[in-house]
């Protein structure tokens, strides 16, 4: 098959319930969704970039490169389905990961039950050593001591082994000891050292981070191998690049060897695509709502770049409540991740009260609708019952829906509430928006915005059926729908940059700091993370940033502080300077007769990317006619209201019209209420905008 492209590069995001492909030919995205392939992921990523070239014309061999985004990692934290690992790590501290901190999740419950450590107790191994704080060796380990505990890993059959010892983070000598002796002897075992993974203070997330990396690496390092000779072996000849939590795009040979950073790669690409169309439409302020099958995730977006932080919990235990997972000390953009998906399952607690997920149909068996053999009760099936989808045109008819199984599994499952289908459904439905909607206030609450000042860019496969009940609970006045939104985190890996950040603890008080030692650290830094970002070879000079973690000395907790240059050190006045003003902006004012301190460094190198276009809104505007009707469930006037169908392909920039209305695509449905009235933007966008605001 001839082609005469100038540029193809694909975006692929394995998701809990569907894989999907993103397939962009000289700036034209041409799209795919495929359900996820639980036995062999990589089969449904081979099958899906067959289905979107073949759709775009062209061949596997025409394409240039592949960027992939997954949640493997983080299933197989949430599921325990990682490698048989040990953890070494000093003497004393072998229970920090079971201990955790004094922090508790749910303050007044006398019954709290604390999650399970990744790795149980008679996994974990200790070794007579110490090293100081500031990275003196007040006790080394003996060969005897070493030699012990290989003999210890050789006989427990161990697949994996994570190390991390205390204040390994200034000084990781006695770790490569222990790890080089590992790898003598046994050469074929995975091995991780914290102060690789995670050189950063503070022992429970830092050895948890290293656990995590060294549960996953083994299956990562296989599944990512056998992706690649899959891909190759069907026809595409291009290179495979790894999308990671930070936001940015690392080799597989990086991704292989830090799994750790991959648990978020997914949720980060779609943050990057809301901040291109932020970037686009002009705008400070945007709430980033991705609902997939599985989950929903929640992004700030102040002045077009998403919220960032260096910690983040994966498989909270309790409620989703924020303290009850397992934290994760590496580089993430930051958002809130609930079990609300189009997957999530529906059932009635013992209050007679409904509730729905966390847990996930997922892709198999799937919602009861998808005709799979499931019988429990799902988002997907309200949804359907309310009208929202279309039976015959789901997924572009590749999944063909059953009213009457979706019917059956909510009246069954709601036999206690004595409701009729479309009750249960309105339910289910106003139960996930409510959930979704109070996750949206807490946390801009606890970032210290008003949610009301955003605009919300939504995505994800049911991301824009809810989108509109969302905005309504929360005060969201607009909210923008971009083309492709069925697959945006797909399309946000074709957004992002070839980068990588470095990070590292090192504390120094500003009266007493030694800056050519400091100056050295954050040249150190610097030249890790441009190794790493340099794997992309864009053939741009990488772009740097850094920011510090600094704090009053006495306080637990720091703020991030940018320097205003990536690789020259500000003197300490300075510094004081640029964490006061910093500071204020957190809290209004500062602490005066306290010393300061930088805690943590952290140096980003990325490829430059071009700056997209500032879009004009449409000068002439026009009624968009439908392509038809049906009847939906109206949550205010809880009756059945007949709503235009309008199919997307067919919408120009510059068409109107009001809801009650659905518009239909390939990947997803967007529900308009009759609360809001849509704009077709000059990039195809739709532009809902409240019609009392």
């Amino acid at each position: 098959m001839a082609s005469t492209h100038k540029s193809v590069r694909a975006g692929v995001d394995i998701g809990g319930t569907f894989t999907d492909i993103a397939l962009e030919v000289d700036g034209t995205v041409h799209s795919t969704k495929i359900l996820t392939d639980y036995e062999e992921p990589e089969r449904a990523i081979v099958q899906g970039l067959k289905d979107a070239t073949q759709a775009a014309g062209i061949s596997l061999s025409d394409l240039d490169i592949i960027i992939h985004g997954t949640t493997l990692a983080t299933n197989a934290l949430i599921m325990r389905e990682g490698a048989h690992t040990a953890f070494i790590t000093t003497q004393g501290f072998r229970d920090v990961i079971e201990m955790r901190t004094e922090n508790r999740f749910e303050q007044y419950d006398l019954n709290i039950t604390l999650p399970k450590p990744l790795i149980e107790r008679r996994h974990r191994y200790v070794l007579p050593e110490r090293i100081s704080a500031d990275g003196e060796v007040l006790l080394a380990p003996t060969p005897e001591d070493i030699e012990a505990l290989v003999d210890a890993i050789e006989t427990g059959g161990y697949e994996s082994v994570a190390i991390g010892f205390i204040h390994a983070y200034v000084n990781g000598e006695h770790e490569r000891l222990m790890r080089d002796a590992i790898a003598r002897r046994l050469p074929d075992v995975s091995l991780s050292i914290s102060s690789e993974v995670s050189p950063q203070l503070r022992e429970f997330e830092r050895f948890n981070t290293v656990c995590a990396n060294a549960y996953v690496r083994p299956q990562m390092a296989s599944y990512l191998d056998r992706l690649v000779h899959r891909i190759h072996d069907a026809g595409a000849n291009c290179p495979v690049f790894i999308m990671h939590s930070g936001g940015g795009i690392v080799s597989v040979d990086s991704a292989a060897q830090f799994p750790v950073r991959l648990v978020e790669s997914g949720p980060a690409g779609g943050a990057i695509f809301a901040a291109h169309i932020a970037e686009q439409h002009g705008l400070d302020a945007v709430l980033s709502f991705d609902m997939g099958g599985t989950t929903a995730k929640i992004c700030l977006i102040d002045n077009k770049v998403p919220k960032t932080a260096n910690t983040f919990e994966v498989a909270r235990t309790y409620r989703f409540k924020k303290g009850s997972g397992m934290p994760i000390s590496i580089p993430v953009v930051e958002m809130v991740e609930i079990g609300a998906g189009g997957g999530s399952i529906a059932s009635v607690d013992s209050m007679e009260q409904i509730r729905v997920g966390p847990r996930s149909a997922g892709s198999e068996p799937g919602p009861a609708c998808y005709q799979r053999g499931s019988t429990e009760p799902t988002v997907t099936d309200a949804d359907l019952i309310l009208g929202r989808l279309d039976p015959d045109n789901f997924a572009g008819g590749a999944i063909q829906l059953s009213t009457e199984l979706a019917v059956q599994a909510i009246e069954s499952a709601l036999a206690p509430l004595s409701m009729n289908a479309e009750e249960g459904a309105y339910g289910i439905a106003e139960v996930v928006d409510e959930n979704m909607s109070n996750a949206a206030r807490v946390y801009t609450v606890e970032s210290g915005k008003e949610i009301g000042n955003y605009t919300m860019v939504t995505f994800g496969g049911a991301g824009p059926v809810h989108a509109a009940r969302l905005c309504e609970k929360t005060g969201i006045q607009n909210f923008l729908v971009p083309p492709g939104a069925g697959v945006g985190s797909a399309i946000g890996f074709l957004k992002a940059a070839f980068g990588y950040e470095s990070v590292r603890s090192l504390t120094f008080r500003l009266k007493t700091m030694d800056e050519a030692k400091a100056q050295a650290l954050l040249t150190e830094l610097g030249q890790e993370a441009l190794q790493f970002a340099s794997q992309g070879d864009t053939g741009r000079e990488p772009e740097m940033e850094a920011r510090v973690f600094m704090r009053y000395v006495g306080q637990g907790w720091e703020i991030p502080v940018d320097l205003p240059d990536a690789t020259k050190l500000p003197s300490a006045a300075q510094l004081r300077e640029l964490f006061e003003t910093t500071y204020t902006r957190f809290f209004s004012r500062t602490i005066t007769g306290l010393d300061i301190e930088i805690v943590s460094w952290s140096v980003k190198a990325s490829s430059p990317m071009p700056a997209p276009e500032r879009l004009q809104a449409p000068q002439t505007i026009e009624v968009a006619a439908p392509v038809g009707h049906r009847d939906i469930f109206d949550a205010h006037s809880m009756q059945r209201v007949s709503a235009r169908i309008y199919d997307r392909d067919h919408l120009q920039p510059g068409m109107t019209f009001d809801g009650p209305a659905i518009v239909v695509e390939r990947e997803t449905a967007t529900l308009v209420t009759a609360n809001f009235r849509v704009i077709v933007q000059a990039d195809g966008c739709l532009l809902a905008s409240a019609l009392d605001s």
